[in-house]
């Protein structure tokens, strides 16, 4: 009877492990990366008391909307193609550039739809994490806040990115080698952040974007028997480098800091405890992280949304120069201002370094240049009879509409080579009298004017790509910032620290024109509060976040480089 008795136990013993096991396994294969998770998360007796509900049902009304927003989007972004089109008076004799563009643009808007379930999942991770809002009412009001971002962006990051690109590419962005570059830059980028994102690393869609233009830039230098190094500037990848890379620093020291000045200035208690259950902390305080929230999703628009909308501008100019190269809302009574300014400043610069007798064409010099950064004595002379040829043909059609369509592509790339050679010589301190120095700047905001401009749909679509993205697939990166960094649940005063560093961080970024990674701001941002908190950091994870911020610069760049030269050999 004993005997009976003892195996009927054992018996039962195995069968409640074995069913335990079977569980363990069943939710390692429906969520993917779920035991790495779980292994890493804060202990149980916390995860219990406040972890949320990541898992909440999605009705058949938002599926309906989303997809109602995503046709929406499809369809206003068509219109607005064939409405500019039309304006211009070209007869289409062929919609082959249609279906490039097409395409292109379908690529372009899949890289902000994934930026935002990859970058915007950490601008809600503290909001859902202290209780603050439900996580469905926190990714549809950051989707909201990214798409006011996007939409009152100033588009000086945007271009702050194409300035990276290779200038000769730049000015051919209509040919085989312009799109081959767009869609290696664009797919390996897409193809790093997915990759990262399946495995919950915060990986940075700025340095992924970052890596593949440097990666095409070499690329395209090798393919043409010069060094890698050449084909990239940069003056601006280390500007762009730096910014990348301080901003993680920058961001775990600051929000350490304030989480210290908070304990001291600011007595209490509630602010500091982990959330008790499932309840929402007291109003005063759920204001706060919500506002910041708010912030760094707005902030978030602004900067990242930028990316996307320069490289469309590059394709919008590559594929349809009619309509796209030149800024056509200038105001007629502006024209005879700029041909007059680049009069003056070609006379100027002509008696300060008179051309030599056998000068190659102006063009080449100043791509030279802007290529290479090396002054010589025929750049001066080369840009100031560029700037008179583009005053001739200001003067000579009367208006940006007038230019025919077979002079607007010359038109543009003499007008952006101008901008850019003033650029690099002002970098560069060249020394020129007051007055020339002065003028050139004001021609240099002249030609900015007619070609560095975003029209309004292409905010909207972007902005509508990345809001809806910021609905999709946040689970993983969004446990990872909430649980994976320290070792115990975020409390409401590391939030609003994180928040409130990461908001101020990408907002002075986005008034410089320079990209930041939200991603690695609010991350290094919960990071640094643990640490001040003395609560315990996860080697594990943080070890994992560090080898994706090492490898996402040479994965990006070899991946977009080999990209490139398989395109340029398949067109």
């Amino acid at each position: 009877m004993m005997t009976a008795r003892t195996g009927i136990i054992i018996l039962s013993y195995k069968t409640r492990i074995t069913l335990q096991l079977t569980g363990a396994i069943r939710a390692s294969l429906i969520h993917p990366g779920g035991c790495v998770m779980a292994e890493n998360s804060f202990p149980a007796s916390s995860s219990d008391r406040g972890r949320p509900n990541l898992h909440p049902r999605s009705g058949r009304a938002s599926r309906v909307l989303f997809l109602l927003l995503l046709l929406a989007g499809l369809v206003f972004t068509g219109i607005n193609l064939f409405n500019d089109v039309e304006e211009t008076g070209a007869v289409v004799t062929s919609y082959t550039p249609f279906l490039l563009l097409g395409v292109a643009l379908l690529i372009a808007l899949g890289f902000e739809f994934v930026n935002g379930f990859h970058d915007t999942a950490n601008a809600v991770a503290t909001v859902i994490y202290t209780h603050s809002l439900s996580p469905g009412v926190a990714v549809v009001w950051s989707g909201l806040c990214n798409f006011l971002g996007v939409l009152l962006s100033s588009g000086v990051v945007a271009f702050g990115i194409i300035s990276l690109l290779p200038v000769e590419l730049i000015l051919q962005a209509g040919s085989g080698h312009g799109f081959a570059m767009v869609y290696a830059l664009l797919c390996s980028a897409i193809v790093w952040n997915l990759g990262t994102w399946y495995f919950g690393l915060p990986s940075s869609s700025s340095h992924t974007l970052i890596g593949s233009i440097i990666g095409v830039g070499v690329a395209n230098a090798l393919l043409h028997g010069r060094s890698g190094t050449s084909g990239v500037d940069w003056d601006q990848a280390v500007k762009v480098g730096y910014a990348l890379l301080l901003s993680p620093v920058i961001g775990f020291i600051c929000a350490a800091v304030l989480l210290l000045a908070m304990k001291a200035l600011v007595r209490n208690r509630q602010l500091y405890q982990a959330p008790e259950g499932n309840q929402p902390p007291p109003a005063w305080i759920r204001g706060l992280l919500i506002l910041t929230c708010t912030g760094v999703s707005f902030a978030h628009g602004s900067n990242d949304g930028q990316k996307g909308m320069g490289l469309i501008m590059l394709i919008l100019v590559g594929t349809m120069p009619i309509a796209y190269a030149l800024n056509r809302s200038l105001p007629p009574e502006q024209i005879p201002r700029v041909a007059a300014l680049t009069q003056v400043t070609e006379q100027q610069l002509l008696t300060l370094q008179p051309p030599p007798a056998a000068m190659p064409a102006a063009r080449e010099v100043l791509t030279e240049y802007v290529r290479t950064s090396q002054n010589r004595p025929q750049v001066l002379p080369a840009l100031g009879m560029m700037l008179g040829d583009i005053g001739e043909q200001i003067r000579q059609y009367g208006s940006v509409e007038n230019i025919p369509a077979q002079a607007v592509t010359n038109t543009r790339n003499d007008m952006y080579l101008a901008s850019e050679t003033i650029k690099h010589l002002q970098s560069a301190n060249v020394a020129l009298p007051e007055e020339t120095a002065r003028n050139l700047t004001a021609v240099k905001h002249e030609l900015d004017a007619a070609t560095r401009f975003i029209p309004m749909w292409v905010k909207v679509v972007v902005a509508i790509a990345l809001g809806l993205g910021t609905m999709v697939g946040w689970r993983r990166i969004v446990v990872t910032v909430g649980e994976r960094i320290g070792k115990t649940h975020l409390t409401y005063a590391q939030g609003a620290s994180a928040e409130l560093v990461a908001m101020a961080t990408i907002g002075a970024a986005d008034a410089f024109g320079l990209p930041v990674s939200t991603t690695h701001v609010l991350s290094s941002g919960v990071a640094g509060t643990m640490a001040a908190n003395r609560s315990g950091l996860q080697l594990a994870t943080l070890r994992n976040l560090a080898l994706a911020w090492v490898l996402t610069l040479p994965v990006s760049v070899l991946l977009s480089g080999l990209l490139y030269a398989l395109f340029i050999h398949l067109a």
